[in-house]
C-alpha cells in the first residue's frame, strides 16, 4: 500500500518581510549619512591641513568659512539662491545615475531650457500665472527631448553617454552664446545680454515679500518642494522606479526579467533632463530676468557633485546641495574677509569630488563583476 505523505508549504509572513524591508531601508540610509558626513569631514580635514602648510590662519579662515554665509541677509539669500539651482541640477542627475547611466547633460539641458523660456517671457504677452506656466512647462519638454537624445543612442547604438552628453553640451552651449550675440540682444546695446522678460513671468523675490533683503533668493524654492517628493515618489513608489533601481542593480537581470531596458534607460535620460530645465528656468524667471552670457557656467557639473555626495537618494540631495552651496558662498566671503584664496575651498572641493570619484568606481566595478558573473 502506497502512503502519501502530506506536504507543507512553508507560510510567507508579509510583516516580517515588510519589517526586514524597512529595517534595510533604514541601514542603508544610515550608511549614506555616514559616508557623505565622512567624505566631508575628510576634505575639511585637508582644507585644515593645506592652509597650515602655506602659513594662514586656519581657524580664523574657517570661521569665515562657516559663518559667513549667515552673517548677513543678502550673503543668506545668496546662499539660497546657489542652492536652489544646485538641488534641481542634482536631482536631475541622480534619476539616470540610479540606473548607472552616467550622463553629463544637465549643462546643456539647463542651457537650452534658459533659451526656451527666455523666448516665451520676452516675446509672448501673456496673463501672471501662465506667463510662469507656459515657460515651464515649454523649457521642461526641450529638457526632456534633449535628454531623450543621448538617451536613446545609448540604449539603441551603445553610444558612451559620457562623450554623447559632453558632446552635446558644446553644442548647446555654443548655440546659446549665438542666439544671444545675433539675435536676443537688441540692436545699439552696449552689452551682450537679452531684453528683460515681462513683469508677469518673474517669480517673485523674498525681498519683496518679506521686506528682507535675501538679494536674488525666489519662489523657485517651492519648485525644490515638490521636485523632491516627485522624485523621491518616482524611484520609490513607481513601477519605472523600480524598473530604474533594477537596471542599476544588475542591468542582464532586468533584461532577463522582462524589463524593456532601452525603453528605462532613455526615459531616465529623458526625465533628467526635464527636470534640468527647471534649473534653467529658475535662472532667467527667478535670478537674472534675461538671458545673460554664462548664465550657469559649470553649475551643471557641480549639480553632479551634490548627487554624488548624497549617494543619488533624493532625500539627501537637498542636505548635500545646501552644505556645498553653502561652501561655494563661504570660500568667497573667506577670501574677502580672511584673506585666504578661494583657491583653499577648491581644494575641499577636489577632494570631496576625489572621494566621491573612488566610490563611484569602486561601485560600478562590483557591479560589473556582478554582471559578468
Amino acid at each position: 500500500m502506497q502512503v502519501t505523505l502530506p506536504t507543507t508549504t512553508p507560510s510567507f509572513d508579509r510583516a516580517a518581510e515588510r519589517a526586514r524591508v524597512r529595517r534595510e531601508r533604514r541601514r542603508t540610509a544610515l550608511i549614506d549619512i555616514s559616508v557623505t558626513l565622512l567624505t566631508i569631514l575628510l576634505a575639511m580635514l585637508v582644507g585644515f591641513i593645506v592652509m597650515l602648510i602655506i602659513g594662514k590662519d586656519p581657524v580664523l579662515a574657517y570661521s569665515s568659512l562657516l559663518s559667513g554665509p549667515l552673517s548677513r541677509t543678502h550673503r543668506t539669500g545668496r546662499w539660497i539662491e546657489d542652492a536652489t539651482t544646485l538641488i534641481i541640477l542634482g536631482l536631475s542627475v541622480a534619476i539616470p545615475f540610479r540606473a548607472r547611466q552616467f550622463s553629463l547633460g544637465a549643462q546643456g539641458q539647463m542651457f537650452m531650457a534658459a533659451m526656451i523660456a527666455a523666448v516665451i517671457a520676452i516675446y509672448i504677452p501673456l496673463p501672471p500665472l501662465v506667463a510662469v506656466l507656459l515657460p515651464l512647462i515649454a523649457a521642461m519638454v526641450a529638457g526632456f527631448l534633449v535628454g531623450l537624445l543621448p538617451g536613446l543612442m545609448k540604449a539603441y547604438l551603445n553610444a558612451n553617454e559620457i562623450v554623447s552628453t559632453l558632446m552635446l553640451n558644446a553644442v548647446i552651449v555654443l548655440l546659446y552664446d549665438f542666439f544671444l550675440t545675433n539675435v536676443f540682444t537688441p540692436p545699439g546695446s552696449q552689452t551682450i545680454r537679452s531684453e528683460a522678460i515681462q513683469a508677469n513671468s518673474m517669480l517673485a523675490r523674498f525681498t519683496a515679500l518679506l521686506g528682507i533683503n535675501l538679494g536674488r533668493a525666489n519662489l523657485a524654492v517651492l519648485f525644490v518642494i515638490v521636485l523632491v517628493i516627485a522624485v523621491w515618489a518616482l524611484l520609490n513608489r513607481t513601477l519605472l522606479g523600480y524598473e530604474i533601481r533594477t537596471i542599476g542593480a544588475n542591468e542582464k537581470f532586468a533584461r532577463y526579467g522582462g524589463i524593456n531596458t532601452r525603453r528605462v534607460i532613455a526615459l531616465s535620460f529623458a526625465i533628467g533632463g526635464a527636470i534640468a530645465a527647471i534649473a534653467g528656468v529658475h535662472l532667467v524667471l527667478g535670478v537674472h530676468h534675461r538671458l545673460i552670457p554664462g548664465i550657469a557656467t559649470g553649475l551643471g557639473f557641480e549639480g553632479i557633485v551634490v548627487a554624488l555626495l548624497a549617494r543619488n537618494n533624493p532625500l539627501l540631495i537637498p542636505i548635500t546641495g545646501l552644505f556645498y552651496s553653502y561652501l561655494r558662498v563661504g570660500g568667497d566671503i573667506m577670501e574677502q574677509e580672511a584673506a585666504v584664496g578661494a583657491e583653499i575651498v577648491q581644494v575641499i572641493q577636489a577632494v570631496i569630488i576625489l572621494l566621491l570619484t573612488a566610490q563611484v568606481l569602486l561601485e560600478y566595478v562590483k557591479a560589473h563583476s556582478r554582471q559578468v558573473k
